[in-house]
């Protein structure tokens, strides 16, 4: 089935660092989450892809006096990319532009998290894109494992 083949591409290509679920697509780093949510920025600003936006959850808990582990969304993506998706499936605007997040977990490990494609293919029930489905796949597999590299 289509879906088992994004999982398949996503898997085969970095099984040393990341794992999937039906929904979400981890790899972990070797890095802080500062140093790997700027790596992930530098490389797909440097790939053409539009930064939105970086919130540090981090720092707006402290900002109200509470704790929580270093924590940051990188909001990015490409019109280009996303609109034939929209066109596909309009309600497909409530998951772009794409967001990565970079968190710390209990053990002090990183990790770079971001939605499966095959996750929203099934979410948005979406027929006919699966050539811009197997692209965002492959460029969100390849940019991960850039930012998580050695």
């Amino acid at each position: 089935m289509l879906n088992r083949l994004f999982l398949g591409v996503i898997l085969l290509s970095a099984t040393a660092v990341a794992s999937a679920n039906d929904s979400l697509v981890r790899f972990q780093s070797n890095y802080s989450v500062q140093e790997t949510a700027n790596r992930f920025e530098k490389i797909a600003s440097n790939k053409g892809i539009t930064i939105f936006a970086r919130v540090d959850h981090q720092k707006n808990a402290q900002n109200v006096d509470m704790e929580l582990a270093p924590s940051e969304v990188i909001i990015f993506g490409n019109p280009k990319v996303g609109t034939p998706l929209m066109q596909c499936q309009q309600s497909m605007a409530i998951d772009l532009p794409q967001k990565v997040h970079i968190s710390q977990d209990n053990n002090g490990q990183v990790w770079l998290t971001y939605n499966s494609p095959t996750y929203l293919q099934e979410r948005h029930n979406i027929k006919g894109c699966e050539e811009v489905l197997n692209k965002i796949a492959v460029v969100l597999n390849k940019l991960s494992m850039a930012t998580v590299a050695k």
